[in-house]
């Protein structure tokens, strides 16, 4: 392991957040987890990689999608304990709902609202 994986403050199950944000507009796009071979796989490569609890696995963002993530800039926070990736979201989407970002609902009064569009079909996406 190298010095830089290292200075990471892992959760209990090795894990650390990581935030994915559009490297040209600062929009937050989606929040996920790495691992190690996650964020030295991001690094080495400049995509996207992350680690899917659901299916304890890599996961490689855009494998299914196409939607991959080039990644421009890697930061860590004060206490070390989450990672920002600056990124350019290839085809637009980054949520599997087939939005733009992640953080599409917004609270209004006392329920929650979808206030931005489906870009595309989540079964067109993913019919593999």
């Amino acid at each position: 392991m190298s010095d830089w994986l290292d200075a990471v403050k892992w959760d209990a199950h090795g894990l650390v957040p990581a935030i994915a944000q559009d490297a040209t507009s600062g929009e937050i796009l989606m929040v996920a987890w790495m691992n190690h071979e996650a964020l030295e796989e991001t690094a080495r490569t400049l995509r996207g990689v992350y680690w899917s609890r659901s299916r304890n696995k890599l996961w490689r963002k855009g494998e299914e999608s196409g939607h991959v993530q080039n990644v421009s800039e890697i930061r860590l926070d004060c206490d070390n304990d989450v990672v920002l990736l600056q990124i350019e979201q290839m085809g637009g989407i980054a949520c599997h709902t087939g939005r733009r970002s992640c953080f599409f609902q917004k609270l209004d009064g006392n329920r929650w609202v979808a206030t931005t569009p489906v870009i595309k079909d989540p079964a067109e996406i993913y019919s593999k």
